[in-house]
């Protein structure tokens, strides 16, 4: 059995339920003539003792109904009434309370429908959100409208789509407002009031709240609910005498309307209440609205008096959604009528951040400086926060500097001095070449092989031109060129020291008495161990760039303050292959021409070999572990350097002793000379 849903107002006064707005709360009769009345009765005064909670919300709503009323030109013709249920914060009284709403005979008999109700009804309820999502899983049945003045249900997958129109605007503004006033004074001082939240937020040792952001209470929303309906009737009746052209006489009924018509007009309702506030629902049925920022002036005799200061528009442009007028607000005394400052901490100044205080309320905190690499660019912020790839931190870790973009260049200054140099080395290349070419008859070059010394001086000045490839902004066929380039150029030149090294050994074996190594020398013996040599290189060289080539790349990460361009070597396996088998050919040049160093050459070329092949190791041995230790454009400037290294000390041990014969002691350069210094 279901318990009688009228019980005296007494009862309603011990329970404290009796909440307009609160669970079930309202029901709007619409008939063409029906006296709004309380149900029950309310007795006589001598009867009431107290006033029950929240009895502020049945005054909003008769009010409303007779300011309506009252109005012959909103309703002419149609008197609105109003029923009231208690629902006791329980589901089963909720949803008796809400079949009776749609009986005439004030009962409810269980599988049959007596009495149908014609009128047009809606409900306003509840203040809490499960009772709404109670009442609204029956209307649904129906399609009656239901407008609700609290938080709205969350839908789940067993309730979708029930129609609500919810009368408070969205949280989402009021937290936006909360957050812009709280940013624009960048402090705590604010109290937040509304129909969603109500909470008090102050710091210590102040007199009371200052701001509030203020939507309407809940006696404003059922006021806007009963004025939203009425608007809806208004223009649904508007629309039947368009169609009906005045059928009835010109006195409409509107109470044989289908339940199901009132929410389309519902969804389309705006109009400004008498407040001069704007109604409207937008197309999820919330009410579109915004708050007021109202300042709390404190009076003589300790009173408070609101004072509108700002407002929160969410239909506003974005940069002014939020307006406040500071030379509006008046703040207390006791802050000499400027903006209180917090008496826990002071402000965590911009490369700080708050570390909060153990047991201390949450404005009291210590500021710590932001670990290395990560910035804080505003005051009091909770935890800093890196820099992107492309910006680096400030030494006073307060904002972000755009890192430079660095490669090795020929207009910086160690791009400069490397250039020189290797035009330099080139240059003097070049003047050896032409001296040997220009004395290719006399003994000392036809001595040592002539085209093999020819081919040693090109692949050397190829050497020195090859590092030209290294100072420019990193490209595809640049960083393509440059390893294999470098490689191929100083196999050959290596392969041309080998073999002039292994002709010196050979052709002395060959004057030994019946020495079968005479078959051996000559210039085919060296043209095939520079040819092989070079071969073997190319061949790591084309598999390199079959596989994984160089490609340009970006390195954001090496350099704090740089963006380095850089050619990625592509496979660092086949790159240090390069490397080992350039290494593998000096060690046995060096290891043969040491062998040879006390054969009685005539020029002695040999020792000169193995001091070029000394000086030659001992720069690509320093080179990896250098080379590895370096970041940016500087491990390119150290491969340079090596390349410039290398190659002038081959230039210098093999090639100088025997210019300065050719050029400072001709005399020395002839036949007897030669046959003198051999025996």
């Amino acid at each position: 059995m279901v318990n009688d849903p009228h019980p005296p107002l007494h009862e309603y006064q011990r329970s404290g339920d009796y909440v307009v707005g609160g669970i079930v709360s309202h029901a709007f009769i619409l008939a063409d003539s029906i006296d709004f009345t309380i149900e029950p009765p309310p007795p006589s005064l001598e009867e009431v003792t107290v006033v029950p909670k929240n009895y502020q919300h049945i005054l909003a709503l008769a009010f409303a109904i007779k300011e309506i009323n009252e109005n012959p030109q909103l309703l002419p013709n149609v008197t609105l009434g109003f029923q009231i249920y208690n629902s006791y914060f329980t589901a089963r009284s909720t949803y008796h309370a809400t079949m009776l709403l749609l009986s005439k005979l004030e009962r409810f008999i269980p599988n049959y429908i007596c009495e149908f109700q014609h009128d047009l009804i809606a409900i306003i309820g509840g203040l809490d959100a499960q009772t709404s999502l109670y009442v609204a899983t029956f209307l649904d049945n129906y399609k009656i409208p239901q407008l609700i003045y609290g938080p709205a249900p969350v839908m789940n997958e067993k309730t979708p789509g029930l129609p609500f129109y919810q009368m408070v605007p969205k949280e989402d503004v009021q937290y936006m407002g909360i957050r812009s006033l709280l940013l624009h004074f960048d402090s705590d001082l604010v109290t937040v009031k509304g129909d969603i939240c109500t909470g008090e937020e102050k710091l210590e040792n102040l007199p009371g709240p200052f701001f509030e952001m203020s939507m309407t209470g809940h006696s404003y929303s059922i006021y806007n609910a009963v004025y939203a309906v009425a608007h809806a009737l208004q223009a649904m009746s508007s629309g039947r005498l368009h169609h009906k052209a005045m059928a009835d006489g010109g006195v409409l009924k509107i109470q044989h309307q289908q339940l199901w018509q009132l929410h389309h007009f519902l969804r389309g309702v705006s109009f400004n209440n008498s407040a001069g506030d704007m109604v409207s629902f937008d197309e999820n049925g919330e009410l579109v609205a915004g708050f007021d920022i109202i300042n709390w002036v404190v009076s003589s005799n300790q009173s408070f008096q609101r004072v509108k200061v700002g407002s929160v528009d969410p239909q506003a442009p974005p940069d002014q959604a939020f307006t406040i007028s500071v030379n509006a607000i008046k703040w207390h005394s006791w802050f000499n009528q400027v903006q209180p400052l917090s008496v826990c901490s002071e402000s965590c100044l911009p490369g700080s951040r708050k570390k909060v205080k153990e047991g201390k309320p949450f404005c009291c905190y210590d500021c710590i400086a932001c670990p290395e690499g990560k910035i804080a660019s505003q005051k009091d912020v909770n935890d800093c926060f890196e820099c992107s790839a492309e910006t680096y931190p400030a030494e006073t870790q307060d904002f972000c500097v755009p890192k430079d973009v660095s490669f090795l260049s020929f207009e910086e200054p160690l791009g400069i001095s490397l250039t020189c140099s290797a035009f330099s080395f080139s240059l003097i290349t070049a003047l050896v070449l032409r001296t040997f070419m220009k004395h290719h008859n006399t003994p000392i070059v036809k001595a040592n092989n002539r085209n093999l010394t020819y081919t040693l001086l090109v692949s050397l000045l190829l050497c020195f031109l090859c590092a030209f490839l290294f100072i420019h902004r990193p490209e595809k066929v640049l960083c393509l060129l440059r390893q294999t380039a470098f490689g191929l150029i100083f196999s050959l030149a290596v392969s041309c020291v080998l073999a002039k090294t292994i002709t010196v050994v050979l052709a002395f074996m060959a004057t030994k008495p019946g020495s079968r190594m005479r078959k051996w020398v000559g210039k085919g013996l060296a043209t095939s161990i520079v040819v092989s040599c070079s071969l073997i290189q190319t061949g790591i060289c084309t598999v390199w760039l079959a596989t994984s080539p160089p490609f340009p790349d970006v390195d954001q990460h090496s350099m704090v303050e740089e963006i380095v361009l850089e050619c990625n070597e592509g496979s660092v396996t086949m790159f240090y292959s390069v490397l080992g088998y350039m290494g593998f050919l000096a060690i046995v040049s060096f290891f043969v021409a040491f062998l040879a160093r006390k054969l009685p050459d005539s020029f002695n070329e040999a020792k000169f070999i193995t001091f070029s092949m000394l000086v030659f190791c001992s720069v690509w041995l320093s080179f990896v572990p250098t080379y590895l230790s370096t970041k940016g454009k500087y491990m390119v400037a150290v491969e340079v350097f090596s390349i410039l290294a290398s190659s002038a000390g081959l230039l210098g041990c093999i090639f100088f002793p025997k210019c300065y014969i050719i050029v400072l002691r001709p005399e020395l350069n002839n036949k007897e000379q030669l046959i003198r210094r051999l025996y």
